[in-house]
């Protein structure tokens, strides 16, 4: 199935909530959870449509509130998401199917299990950040990511003027942006974004979170950055987790925390990657078993 144009539908509460497929419309469904500023487009960049279909997956990219084309929610918390995405599940006909989160999507996937135990085969999560309140956790963080999220909790319209600054940046362009983008990350990533078509996705992906405006994008850091609203102890479906061990983005010290904490978790993890390289250079393992697992069920 060719990448097709977003879709959205209409929630209970009025809201708008855009979407994307990638995959075989016959597939196992599974909702991808964007990361933190993203959005929808993020399927374009982490996802091969023909991997995807190989693999006999139908994956479902939808905008969280704020971002992309969905529409803002206020007051939401992580806890709320899977109410959304249960509706976008019965509007699509879909009784069960598995869930993926990625990076800052990692949080949201994990409430859906959480709080649909019966509806979530399976959890898949990469590069996933862990709760904050998690001993260690923040100091393991770079600074730049310690200050987004301290940022985005006690001071989220300085973040705002950040993200607005960032944006006019990439949307200058020219080799400055690149250089910058360049300069964060370690060696496995670096190599993935010196191809422009890695670096156009990527850029895209912010460009997407702040289409409105970017209060969506730092309202998704601010909720990652105080305590969740559930427990990992019941997340009950089974948990598979990927991580890079030379990931700046989200330490490792998170994938192995979150891999002791959930009940039922099979983690891998990677010594030579990082965040991107990981869902790129290994996508067909990952869906692969994420294919399977949700067969299992």
């Amino acid at each position: 199935m060719a990448a097709p144009a977003w879709r959205e539908i209409t929630l209970s509460d009025g809201r708008t909530l855009a979407f994307i497929e990638r995959g075989t419309a016959s597939g196992t469904p599974v909702v991808y959870c964007h990361g933190v500023p993203s959005a929808r487009v993020e399927a374009n960049l982490i996802v091969d449509d023909a991997v995807a279909s190989a693999l006999g997956l139908r994956i479902i990219v939808p905008d969280r509130p704020g971002m992309g084309r969905s529409t803002y929610q206020r007051g939401r918390r992580i806890v709320d998401w899977p109410r959304d995405v249960a509706e976008l599940a019965d509007a699509l006909g879909l009784s069960t199917f598995a869930v993926l989160g990625s990076s800052g999507g990692a949080p949201f996937a994990a409430a859906c299990a959480a709080m649909l135990p019966d509806r979530v085969r399976v959890v898949g999560l990469l590069g996933a950040v862990a709760p904050p309140d998690a001993p260690g956790i923040v100091d393991a963080l770079s600074r730049p990511m310690r200050l987004m999220l301290r940022l985005a909790r006690h001071a989220p319209p300085l973040l705002r003027g950040l993200f607005r600054l960032n944006l006019r940046a990439i949307r200058r362009g020219g080799p400055a942006a690149s250089r910058r983008m360049l300069a964060w990350a370690p060696e496995p990533d670096r190599r993935l974004l010196q191809r422009a078509a890695i670096r156009d996705g990527f850029m895209a992906c912010f460009e997407e979170a702040c289409r409105h405006g970017t209060r969506g994008a730092v309202a998704d850091f601010a909720l990652i950055a105080r305590p969740w609203g559930f427990d990992l102890a019941g997340v009950k479906p089974l948990a598979l987790l990927w991580h890079g061990e030379l990931d700046r983005n989200v330490p490792v010290a998170n994938g192995h925390y979150l891999a002791g904490a959930l009940p039922h978790c099979r983690a891998t993890f990677y010594r030579e990657d990082a965040h991107l390289s990981v869902p790129l250079n290994h996508q067909r393992e990952i869906l692969g078993a994420l294919a399977s697992a949700s067969a299992a069920v």
